[in-house]
């Protein structure tokens, strides 16, 4: 490989990117930025490496989610408060099912740019350049909010800096407290059959939190009953700004990017010889690699040895994309070409982006189908003795009614009421509470299944 610098990208071939017509002024911007503090540090990501390292040994559960893209007119205390409190239920669920750790990381304080299929938008015979997020340009369709702006950039890393300063007050703070666990219900999942579920299951989690303080352990002498780890990650497209926040490491001298603790390559940037992998495979944080039904076997090794080509459990996750009808045809061949050359990966499943579909003019995801991804993405790892990493999903903690189904059954009909997204159609707080009652069923059916295999082979 060549030799590699934070701007070393600049010199391959780059999709994606947008045409500033402002050259001067992003040079400015990105110059400025290069002196702004990091909004994350280099030992924080070396901890995620750490859990995620578990993760591919089979020994912790990855929960990857949050908004599909950020938008800077929905920031509020509200909005980052009820994703973390939907996080934390899942996590409940999920750690109850598995009897394992699991490693939570947040679209979000960065998931501000998205990839689009086409350069232009086309309205009433009018053509103008595609939203690209917030980060870049504005949602109206006019001349003027299209315009790649970059002081957005700018607008982007303080929303960042704000959203990481309540989410580490409220994972350090006390508000993920074991002991608040009936709490993190919202009104609306209340009365909701998962709602129902989830407080039978905090009744359970209370009644041990009893026991525990009547043998003298509380969250007071324990604090990781009233703390947790909480990750940020987003789509590492907008490389120059990627660029302009990656730092050296003062304790080791290897180069993090500081915008996130964990970055991602999307499926429409993952070329080897490209801007995108150029720039990841130099920097040490955890990185992510969607997986799409275009991506063979062959293509895929190659990538994982550009980007972990010290093989270090913990550094890549593979991210499962494919659709639901074609998840059983596409994931086999690459999780046996992987466990193949013995290449240490976590394998996460994103059941979202593969089942788009358009339902009375809006873009929606109809929750079966993600329901049977996610049920493939297990049967195929249980198939093949490999482990079921973890989940990738876009969510809120708002109700809102962008995915069809769930157990509210939400209907083409009622996709008008609260359709929110800036973007891609997200699950609301009970969708993705619900999913993850599923997830933790599937979990519990693996841990038999390898308590079985361990008992046939002794």
């Amino acid at each position: 490989m060549t030799k590699w610098a934070p701007n070393s990208w600049r010199n391959k071939p780059v999709r994606q990117v947008p045409d500033y017509p402002d050259k001067a002024t992003l040079a400015d911007v990105e110059a400025r930025m290069a002196t702004y503090p990091p909004l994350v540090f280099a030992g924080e990501a070396r901890k995620l490496k750490k859990q995620l390292a578990a993760v591919a040994e089979g020994q912790a559960f990855l929960l990857q989610g949050g908004d599909c893209a950020e938008s800077f007119a929905e920031h509020g205390a509200d909005n980052i408060r009820d994703l973390f409190r939907v996080f934390l239920q899942m996590a409940v669920v999920l750690t109850f099912a598995a009897s394992q750790p699991v490693v939570k990381v947040g679209r979000i304080a960065g998931q501000f740019a998205k990839p689009r299929s086409s350069d232009t938008e086309t309205r009433d015979d009018v053509s103008l350049p595609s939203y690209r997020g917030d980060i870049i340009n504005g949602i109206d369709f006019t001349d003027a909010s299209r315009i790649p702006d970059p002081a957005r950039q700018e607008m982007a890393y303080r929303q960042s800096a704000a959203t990481l300063n309540l989410l580490r007050a409220f994972a350090q703070g006390g508000f993920a407290n074991l002991e608040n666990v009936h709490k993190w219900t919202m009104g609306f999942i209340s009365n909701s059959p998962q709602g129902e579920r989830y407080q039978a299951l905090a009744d359970r989690i209370s009644e041990s939190m009893e026991f525990m303080r009547a043998i003298g352990i509380n969250a007071d002498n324990h604090p990781s009953l009233r703390e947790t780890d909480f990750y940020t990650s987003h789509e590492a497209l907008l490389l120059g700004y990627e660029e302009a926040l990656t730092r050296i490491d003062s304790t080791s001298g290897e180069w993090y990017a500081t915008s996130g603790h964990m970055i991602w390559i999307g499926d429409r940037t993952r070329q080897p010889d490209h801007a995108h992998v150029e720039y990841c495979r130099g920097v040490k944080n955890p990185l992510g690699l969607k997986c799409g039904p275009s991506l063979e076997a062959d293509e895929l090794l190659r990538l994982i040895d550009a980007l972990n080509p010290q093989n270090e459990a913990g550094r890549l996750t593979l991210i499962a994309r494919f659709g639901a009808e074609k998840a059983a045809d596409h994931l086999p061949k690459l999780v046996r070409a992987v466990e193949k050359e013995g290449r240490k990966v976590v394998w996460s499943c994103d059941p979202m982006h593969g089942n788009t579909v358009s339902l009375n003019g809006y873009k929606t995801r109809p929750f079966d189908r993600i329901l049977q991804e996610v049920q493939t993405f297990f049967d195929v790892h249980r198939a093949e003795g490999t482990h079921p990493g973890g989940i990738h999903i876009e969510m809120t903690g708002n109700n809102v009614t962008e995915c069809t189904g769930g157990a509210w059954a939400i209907s083409a009909e009622d996709l008008h009421d609260r359709y929110h997204t800036h973007c891609d159609p997200r699950l609301n707080a009970d969708q993705a509470l619900e999913l993850a009652f599923l997830v933790a069923e599937l979990l519990k059916k693996d841990a038999a299944a390898h308590s079985d295999r361990k008992a046939a082979v002794g």
